[in-house]
């Protein structure tokens, strides 16, 4: 049985409980009526919700309630006389069974938006997942929109093709939240309406999922290194969620010496690991399928991961194209590596946003690279492919580099400056 069905046969429970309490001062045909009513619903809840055993288990104490209150009532017979005690020490012993009742499953539910983010919460979805005796989890990809540069929406996606085969997924238009009310949600997008290029649909707000859900667990859909930045420790999300699972000790400590007034809540940050860590630790390159023409590219070559990001792009939008050009006449010229050229999934999207002027000669660029074929050009959601299966790293400074740091392979920042020299060597250059 699904525990917001329990809940809801509690709840009447305490209802008719309530009833009889006042049986003295009301009206008691209408009273008994309305009891027998409300236990009879309680029998269906039953027989929907639990297994067979379960609910003749029940409801074979409901019918001998049921029917002393019928008869009760048929008979009216000295109805002043009738002990309403009894029947409700009679609920509050089905209520204690019910409320420890194994049957009951904890409902939880993972929200992502972005497929590419997906590794933010997958570890955490399998545990659950695979604890079928104790949980029911579902996965929920919810609907999120590009924004124009005034902040409307230009255009709607939902990516739920996009997720892993292996993870069922459920259409988030089957399953009201409202009705559900979950025990836990989990969420990996901390901005509510406060990020300028996308938005999730505002029924899945911070501020509104908490509504619904007595724990809401917010886990960020990046990792840094020694620190976070303090604009990320005071998002919606996390102010709002019960619950921050956080990657460190130390990042912990950031978050709360970050958070909006320097007091949260104890117990709101866990220092528990991020399962983009465990994505990348337990990914193997059969665990992956790679397209055809992907493999004749790489044809046991050495391959670089080149991961361009938006902070990058932001900061030197002048200087991007430029880079790109240069980087993949480099590149296309080597015969001995392999290039994986991975953009950051809110690339275009970003600049169409908050830098449109370069967005034209970027699309030109990336087209061009596409149609000759040199090298790979992944937009898709399998970031852990594209780190397990490649060499090396190199492209911009990014929670990337954090991730790709653990696999112990080597690392090289670029320089988004430097667009002429072939031979050039940053003196700060991170070669790990």
């Amino acid at each position: 049985m699904k525990r917001h069905i329990r809940n809801q046969i509690l709840n009447i429970m305490v209802s008719v409980k309530k009833g009889l309490a006042y049986f003295q001062v009301s009206n008691k045909y209408i009273v008994l009526k309305k009891c027998i009513q409300a236990l009879q619903s309680v029998e269906q809840l039953c027989q929907s919700g639990f297994s067979k055993t379960r609910a003749d288990y029940y409801n074979q104490d409901f019918s001998v309630i049921i029917d002393k209150l019928s008869r009760q009532l048929t008979t009216q017979q000295n109805i002043d006389k009738f002990d309403c005690d009894a029947f409700i020490k009679s609920l509050d012993i089905i209520s204690a069974r019910l409320s420890n009742d194994k049957e009951v499953k904890k409902e939880i539910i993972f929200l992502p938006y972005k497929a590419s983010m997906w590794d933010s919460l997958e570890s955490i979805w399998q545990a659950a997942a695979d604890d079928k005796e104790n949980c029911d989890a579902y996965v929920i990809p919810i609907p999120y929109c590009d924004r124009n540069p005034d902040g409307s929406a230009a255009q709607w996606h939902c990516e739920a093709d996009q997720f892993p085969s292996y993870v069922p997924i459920t259409d988030c238009r089957e399953y009201d939240i409202a009705k559900h009310r979950p025990d836990v949600i989990y969420i990996h997008n901390p901005y509510d309406g406060y990020n300028r290029v996308t938005s999730v649909d505002s029924n899945y707000y911070s501020s509104e999922l908490k509504k619904y859900t007595n724990m809401l667990v917010y886990v960020p859909y990046f990792v840094v290194g020694d620190t976070i930045e303090a604009h990320f420790c005071q998002t919606p999300a996390v102010i709002n969620a019960d619950r921050v699972i956080v990657q460190s000790e130390e990042i912990k400590r950031q978050y709360e010496a970050y958070y909006p007034g320097g007091n949260p809540p104890m117990g709101k940050f866990l220092a528990l690991g991020s399962p983009k860590f465990d994505k990348v630790l337990s990914s193997k390159k059969e665990d992956f399928v790679l397209p055809d023409n992907w493999g004749k590219i790489i044809n046991g070559r050495k391959t670089i991961l080149y991961n361009t990001s938006l902070a990058a792009m932001l900061e030197n939008s002048d200087k991007v194209n430029a880079k790109l050009r240069y980087v993949f006449s480099v590149f296309k010229e080597r015969k001995d590596v392999a290039l994986w050229w991975r953009p950051h999934p809110l690339m275009k999207a970003t600049m169409e946003s908050m830098r449109p002027e370069i967005l034209q000669e970027y699309k030109q660029i990336e087209q061009a690279y596409i149609n000759e074929g040199w090298g790979i050009y992944d937009d898709t959601a399998e970031l852990d492919r594209a780190i397990t299966w490649s060499d090396a790293y190199y492209g911009d400074m990014s929670s990337v580099v954090w991730l790709y740091k653990v696999t112990g392979k080597p690392i090289l920042i670029e320089n988004i400056l430097e667009i002429n020299n072939k031979n050039y060597v940053d003196n700060n250059t991170d070669i790990v």
